[in-house]
């Protein structure tokens, strides 16, 4: 029998299939010739590449299939698993405005997860990058007032090491976005998608490290008869 709770298995198990979906568009699409590889020198004379970006990489069929339904799912995880930390920190936080603009921005930036696999690039560009830019922006908030958080609440006595570590990867996370910006804005582009790719596995790492936490904690769904029932009861259908 499990000394911990199997919701510890969530943030990690995300974060790794999500990362193989999208290699898996990364290795389909370069197979395809549609894209460059990232340790290639990408060149505009060369017409049948684009370079490697996870944009481009998922905008040609069937690798766009793929991702909107790698994007599609992960938005949809990554939600649940930003509501069961909500639900864990509210009964230990005292400023719960942080808690809930914590939940509301990363919520955000699920949707816009939705939008950059749902609108493809060279198809919808000002929609796709409207969702790269809630994706990458609040995604990044969320990791630094998480970071923030931990070292606060101090969960199990655990809160340093979880913090530090935290802080650390969000630093990753938003130098890597700097990069990527720069570098794009000077036309390299390899380098550039370099640093995108190094971001989202960052950031994949973050979430991935809410196991510390998840561990420790068991969630329950309750079902409740209505008032007009005749012996109302509850009905316990969920606890992990």
């Amino acid at each position: 029998m499990w000394t911990f709770s199997a919701w510890a298995l969530l943030p990690p198990v995300y974060s790794v299939l999500t990362a193989a979906g999208l290699w898996a568009v990364y290795f389909l699409a370069v197979s395809e010739e549609r894209i460059a590889p990232l340790g290639s020198k990408y060149s505009r004379s060369n017409g049948s590449f684009y370079p490697p970006y996870i944009s481009i990489a998922g905008n040609f069929p069937p690798t766009s299939c793929i991702f909107s339904e790698v994007m599609n799912l992960a938005a949809f995880v990554g939600f649940v698993i930003a509501v069961l930390r909500y639900l864990q920190l509210r009964p230990t936080m005292d400023k719960q405005w942080l808690n809930v603009g914590s939940l509301v921005a990363f919520s955000v930036g699920c949707f816009g997860m939705t939008l950059v696999g749902n609108f493809q690039l060279f198809v919808e560009e000002p929609m796709h990058n409207f969702g790269t830019l809630l994706t990458f922006g609040l995604g990044t908030l969320f990791c630094w007032v998480q970071s923030y958080v931990t070292l606060r609440v101090n969960l199990r006595n655990e809160g340093r090491k979880a913090a530090a570590l935290r802080f650390l990867l969000s630093a990753c996370i938003t130098l890597c976005m700097i990069l990527y910006f720069s570098l794009m804005a000077q036309g390299l582009h390899v380098r550039a998608a370099q640093g995108q790719w190094a971001l989202v596995m960052f950031f994949l790492a973050f979430l991935a490290t809410f196991a510390i936490e998840f561990r420790h904690s068991r969630f329950q769904v309750v079902c409740t008869e209505g008032p007009a029932a005749s012996g109302a009861s509850r009905y316990p259908l969920d606890e992990l």
